[in-house]
């Protein structure tokens, strides 16, 4: 089959690029042809939805940023992120940014389109909502509609009014709906009146460790200059203690994976970029082998975390969803594993090493399963 993938844009987020990469090497094992949709935002759309990050006071919303970029700075700033979707995720359409541009896609001839996974139903991060139900192709017969793993992200209701009807009429032509956390299958039966969502893993889950050591080798990366991996999108003064009391407790020595500096704390211009530039997806991969011991306020970063049996501690972020690790953490026994206040958190209470990983192995096996009879039985 010919598969549309339709997912979050893929910018320079590892967890959203690996994410693409596994759902589609998955597919192509499975002897499909898949294709990513290279969905993003207008200037335009990302000016009108200034004013509601400006309401929410979500403070560095990197989409945004990233348009304010020259194309020197972006250029450097990206360049191991587009040097990997070029090696790995090249079977992508060319870059769609209107709603008018994505009715073109129905001249492609998809037997099928995938949505999914991150967070693409969630409406402050998706360039149109209506669009991650389909609604281009709402009058194409005979062709597949299946969400894996789609994920809203939260665990309430963020669509209005006009959008959930518009969805919820759009999803009732779907052949087959998953969520990538629990609760989401009671926000599609609430909300979106369809009863038959199921629970599965992300994306990343799909393939093995061994895969992502592949991609590992063939970056020729270079050890880690330390053994406490950190993983923090959003850092705060309260983790940085939080960081170096884990560290001074277990004698380790932090490294991060974060660029020297973060758009939307300082300042960019020509000179500096570089102090903006992400790390290859590879070296990323590579921080996660080399760890004795990780700590992460990323959904991506406490899987990885899972894939590759690195013990770790993840801080809840209530701004981009607990949901999404309530569930992750939930489906694996890990619950413990997740800290909401680092600042309220002693460190003589946490279980730092003491993971079951046969158990969770297990699970993830079984899950993964799973996963994969979902996408036969909805491609056949």
């Amino acid at each position: 089959m010919k598969i549309g993938i339709l997912t979050q844009p893929l910018h320079y987020n590892y967890g959203g690029l690996l994410q693409a990469f596994a759902l589609s090497t998955q597919l192509k094992s499975m002897g499909h042809n898949p294709i990513i949709i290279n969905r993003e935002g207008s200037r335009s759309t990302w000016v009108r939805r200034k004013a509601y990050v400006l309401k929410n006071k979500i403070l560095k919303n990197r989409s945004i940023l990233r348009l304010l970029l020259n194309k020197y700075q972006r250029g450097i700033i990206t360049e191991e992120t587009e040097t990997f979707k070029k090696k790995y995720i090249s079977n992508r359409t060319k870059l769609i940014t209107k709603d008018s541009d994505m009715h073109k896609l129905t001249k492609m001839g998809f037997d099928a389109y995938i949505v999914g996974s991150d967070q693409c139903w969630r409406p402050r991060y998706s360039p149109n909502i209506r669009n991650y139900f389909l609604d281009f192709a709402f009058n194409q017969k005979n062709i597949k509609r299946i969400a894996y793993a789609a994920s809203f992200g939260v665990n309430e209701w963020e669509f209005d009014e006009e959008d959930t009807k518009i969805c919820r009429n759009l999803l009732s032509c779907f052949d087959g709906i998953s969520v990538r956390e629990d609760t989401g299958v009671d926000l599609v039966s609430r909300y979106l009146e369809r009863e038959d969502a199921v629970h599965l893993i992300d994306p990343t889950m799909l393939l093995t460790v061994d895969q992502y050591m592949s991609i590992i080798n063939q970056g020729n990366t270079t050890p880690a200059d330390g053994n406490l991996y950190l993983y923090l999108l959003d850092k705060t003064d309260h983790k940085d203690k939080f960081v170096q009391d884990m560290a001074n407790k277990m004698g380790l020595i932090a490294y991060d994976s974060m660029p020297k500096k973060r758009l939307g704390l300082e300042d960019v211009s020509n000179a500096n970029a570089i102090d903006f530039a992400y790390i290859s997806p590879a070296k990323w991969l590579r921080g996660f082998q080399d760890a004795s011991f990780v700590i992460t306020d990323s959904f991506h970063g406490t899987v990885f975390s899972i894939i590759f049996n690195v013990p770790f501690i993840v801080i809840g972020n209530q701004e981009r969803g607990i949901a999404r690790f309530s569930s992750l953490l939930k489906m694996f026994h890990l619950e413990d594993r997740l800290i909401i206040n680092p600042s309220l958190t002693s460190i003589q209470s946490i279980n730092f090493f003491d993971i079951d990983w046969s158990n969770v192995n297990n699970i993830l096996e079984r899950e993964r399963n799973r996963a994969v009879d979902f996408l036969k039985n909805h491609l056949c």
